[in-house]
């Protein structure tokens, strides 16, 4: 049975509309290696072109949708992150959705490189929401038949949805940056964790790079708020990965980076999937330790976020080898490896 549509299109909204087009990019590239490689018998898929579309607000504020092109039994695959503005972002990926979906579009993937109210995603006191079950609902409501994403906070919250989603995983790009960058003194290097809910992340990292891992102990007061108790692990005169999948208001980061520094670490690197970088995250990494801040684009940074310190890598190439997969019906697991 044919699960796909007939041909590949990809759309965006307005949250990160330069990744769409750097994925359609590399897109290219890999369906004209994969035609040249397979001598004709490749991938039977029309030209690869940035769908046109018009994603804005009526005077009200309310959100209206162009689609400008047929889709009727395409392969559709909306690009859009839930980041700031995120409630705009997610009506605009909702009504994208619907859009394809009243115009008999034969598939539609959500393509949602970072995924927002990930954090809230089991009730931690009394009353609470679990909002991103809640978006998960919207998603999957608006008319999506299958999610692709990247390093949610919380990873079960792959099994709040009823199709399937398909979850990548950052620090394959990270690594191999690190392996580079210190492959002259590895023996020196420690990923560390900066609180206990990263310690899965951080291990699988420090298992790619083959160093050690260690453990900043700590307790958050209140929201946004976090002191550090204790440092697990060695890491006195060690070149140090702080590893996190999002970094917000960077009050941990840094704290733990201050904290490593007192203790003896030679030197402070950290890196994320998802740099949020909200409220005061800017200043203080400014006035951190830390020399250099490695993210991927899953959120676009505007220009006034763009310190020295921080270094950026695109994952248009890995979603664009996924979104092939998907649509060529082919394993996505061994991107996972």
């Amino acid at each position: 049975m044919i699960t796909h549509g007939n041909d590949i299109k990809i759309f965006t909204a307005n949250s990160n509309a330069k990744l769409a087009a750097d994925i359609v990019a590399e897109l290219k590239k890999k369906v004209a290696e994969h035609r040249l490689n397979s001598a004709g018998n490749g991938m039977h898929v029309g030209e690869i072109s940035l769908g046109k579309s018009e994603v804005g607000k009526f005077s009200d504020g309310e959100i209206f949708v162009n689609i400008n092109e047929t889709v009727r039994g395409s392969d559709v695959f909306v690009v859009q992150s839930t980041c700031d503005p995120v409630n705009d972002n997610l009506m605009e990926l909702l009504i994208m959705i619907d859009a394809f979906k009243r115009a008999s579009a034969g598939r539609i993937t959500a393509v949602i490189p970072y995924y927002g109210y990930a954090r809230q995603d089991r009730k931690a006191k009394a009353r609470d929401p679990i909002s991103a079950k809640l978006v998960a609902d919207l998603i999957e409501t608006a008319g999506a038949d299958r999610v692709l994403t990247m390093d949610l906070h919380a990873a079960q919250i792959q099994g709040f949805f009823n199709i399937p989603v398909d979850h990548l995983l950052g620090f394959a790009k990270l690594a191999p940056y690190y392996v580079n960058k210190f492959a002259d003194h590895m023996d020196d290097v420690v990923v560390v964790s900066p609180d206990f809910g990263s310690v899965t992340r951080a291990r699988k990292f420090a298992q790619r790079l083959n160093v050690p891992i260690a453990i900043i102990d700590k307790r958050r007061p209140r929201a946004n708020v976090a002191e550090v108790m204790n440092i697990i692990g060695d890491i006195k005169d060690k070149t140090i990965i702080l590893v996190d999948d999002m970094i917000d208001t960077a009050g941990t980061i840094t704290n733990g980076a201050q904290a490593l520094m007192d203790r003896g670490a030679k030197g402070i690197y950290a890196c994320c999937t998802h740099p949020v970088l909200s409220g005061p995250a800017l200043e203080r990494i400014e006035k951190s330790p830390i020399r250099e801040l490695l993210v991927l684009d899953t959120i676009a940074l505007t220009p006034d976020k763009m310190l020295d310190k921080i270094h950026v890598l695109s994952v248009a190439d890995i979603f664009a080898e996924a979104i092939k997969r998907i649509y060529a019906d082919i394993s996505v697991s061994p991107m996972f490896a």
